[in-house]
């Protein structure tokens, strides 16, 4: 009996520090400005909003819950499980839905699909609250997975553009890529709902409130580490939007097309522009005196990326800085000349490197001093 009691009062001291784990998360995101995680990321304003109600959601999920443990009559027992899964279904699942769709920042998707997707939940559990008849409950949850998995079948296809439209717009990757968050966050709310199943054993109410602690570390370190992307493509929305309705005459809208290349060469390539870590292709069309739109347009005709042609211009920079370095008989360090070339980190050099030489760095660079010697 003791030992009981004592196992007991370890859970709830546990359980209540995963809610006040999350209400800290959310207190964080709502009210410190600076970025503790990441200091030289700017994290969406949304997204972080967004995340923090998700983090309030969690917290007082674990208030809905709390009379589960006291409750001894069947019938209550029940009842109270269903107003707390009608609770979850209002709040954790669609803002856990949210998330997902502002974790991508190529446009503002609308947020009512949201609702029709847990409609049908939040109306089967009101019948089964109201009838206190828990048959439906098999149902719901197959509803649930088929809705979990078109969902990620959707957002698949969806970070799918995303990546497109990143490499398209923006030569620096990194702190803007999306798929290893929704990965994550997809395995960690699946296993929550497949673990949800089993409640009653203390092991599975265990492996749930371990499930939030992941949840909520993860979840707050994805948010600080996704740069915001809104400033970088606002002031040119309206260029853009312009250009597209704009009744110039098309022999001139051709010859600014057929002047891009010069220009680039010009304003870019010569003054080595490249070299910047995070420049954006609104801001180089800016920078030449063009707009976005002929300007993505061009490297679309190219058979290139915009991403693809600001790093292979970095690498070349490279060669060029390995050949320098070898004639001058200088020590070399290959992670300071890829900065020198404008990449932010190493990886993202090696990556850029293999991508565009079809080897490795290293590789390359033990192969050209086969050739040299």
């Amino acid at each position: 009996m003791y030992d009981q009691i004592r196992e007991d009062i370890f859970f709830f001291m546990f359980y209540a520090s995963v809610a006040m784990l999350s209400l800290i998360a959310c207190c964080y995101l709502l009210f410190r400005r600076a970025n503790a995680i990441a200091p030289d990321v700017k994290p969406p304003v949304r997204l972080r909003r967004w995340t923090a109600a998700f983090f309030a959601a969690i917290a007082l999920c674990h208030l809905w819950y709390l009379p589960m443990y006291f409750l001894t009559s069947p019938d209550d027992m029940m009842l109270g499980s269903l107003i707390a899964e009608l609770l979850d279904s209002m709040t954790i699942i669609p803002l856990a839905i949210v998330i997902l769709f502002v974790m991508l920042q190529d446009r503002r998707r609308p947020l009512w699909p949201v609702v029709v997707m847990v409609a049908p939940l939040i109306a089967g559990l009101v019948w089964c609250i109201t009838t206190r008849n828990d048959a439906l409950l098999p149902v719901l949850f197959v509803y649930f997975l088929l809705m979990w998995l078109g969902l990620i079948t959707y957002m698949v296809r969806e970070i799918r553009q995303y990546g497109r439209w990143l490499r398209d717009n923006y030569a620096d990757l990194e702190h803007k890529e999306v798929w290893q968050g929704f990965v994550v966050l997809a395995i960690i709310l699946l296993a929550y709902a497949i673990y949800s199943l089993d409640v009653g054993e203390l092991i599975y109410e265990y492996i749930l409130e371990g499930i939030n602690i992941v949840l909520v570390c993860y979840l707050l370190w994805r948010v600080e580490t996704l740069s915001d992307l809104s400033l970088s493509q606002s002031p040119f929305i309206q260029e853009e939007a312009d250009t597209k309705g704009d009744t110039e005459d098309n022999a001139l809208s051709q010859t600014i097309r057929d002047n891009i290349g010069s220009k680039l060469k010009r304003y870019c390539e010569e003054p080595q522009l490249y070299l910047q870590h995070d420049i954006s292709l609104p801001q180089l069309a800016q920078t030449i005196g063009t707009n976005r739109l002929y300007l993505s347009q061009h490297f679309s005709s190219q058979g290139m990326t915009y991403n693809a042609y600001i790093n292979n211009l970095r690498i070349q920079h490279f060669i060029k800085l390995y050949h320098e370095a070898i004639a001058a008989h200088q020590l070399i360090s290959v992670q300071q000349l890829a900065l020198q070339s404008g990449f932010r980190s190493y990886s993202t050099f090696n990556a850029a490197f293999k991508q565009s030489m079809g080897m490795t760095a290293t590789e390359w660079m033990r192969n050209a001093g086969t050739s040299e010697s």
